[in-house]
């Protein structure tokens, strides 16, 4: 699904490849968000939200069974039409099995305020290991306020940089098989992006990166 994105590049590189020495986490001995400051953390947290363990092994078994068939004839692409990713496959999928829908009801359903209008097929992102997806805002022309994505086969961090204060961010562990959302000002003041696997680095610790597939869903803009 060819979504219009806008590729953040007036951030500083060096404010989006590695974290302070000492980043400020959201609470608890493990936490799944730290940020620049515990009061962005803290503003952030209605608009921001990872369920560890959304779906189980059976289930991740299952969305692989119906995606893998039509990945495998396509090739990793390293030139985004707009420079935005780097390592992918992708592919938008309207009709699943019994399942993997009822699995994405419950997505829907945790995500999106009832009666919301959700973007019809959902698009699946498949990044090789050594792809990666830059800082960008996707485009309001196609996408509504909030974003949900399931994370398939492996876990990542991705980082949110708020645009033109660079010094302001917030990194999101995403573990395999969870589920993120991201929700209006979360969307549209700050970028987000899939860490490469070289910088692949949560509150000071190493997270290895793999072949990671997003199952992605949106809403319609108002």
């Amino acid at each position: 699904m060819k979504l219009l994105l806008r590729v953040w590049k007036q951030t500083p590189r060096g404010a989006t490849t590695r974290c302070p020495r000492r980043p400020l986490s959201s609470s608890g001995p493990a936490p799944l968000m730290v940020g620049s400051t515990p009061e962005l953390v803290h503003r952030l947290r209605p608009q921001v939200e990872v369920r560890p363990a959304f779906i189980t092994e059976v289930e991740e078994a299952a969305f692989l069974n119906e995606l893998e068939p039509g990945l495998r004839k396509k090739r990793y692409e390293f030139d985004h039409w707009d420079d935005a990713i780097h390592g992918y496959r992708e592919t938008e999928r309207l009709v699943w099995g019994p399942g993997c829908e009822a699995i994405l009801t419950r997505v829907r359903s945790v995500a999106f305020p009832q009666g919301d209008q959700l973007l019809g097929p959902i698009h699946v992102l498949d990044l090789d290991k050594n792809g990666y997806i830059k800082a960008h805002i996707d485009s309001v022309k196609f996408c509504g306020s909030t974003i949900a994505g399931l994370s398939l086969l492996s876990d990542c961090v991705m980082r949110l940089v708020k645009e033109e204060e660079s010094h302001q961010w917030l990194d999101l562990l995403l573990p395999r098989r969870s589920l993120y959302i991201l929700r209006d000002q979360a969307r549209y003041q700050f970028t987000h992006e899939i860490l490469k696997d070289e910088e692949s680095i949560f509150n000071g610790q190493r997270v290895q990166r793999q072949r990671r597939i997003s199952i992605i869903c949106r809403n319609l803009p108002q």
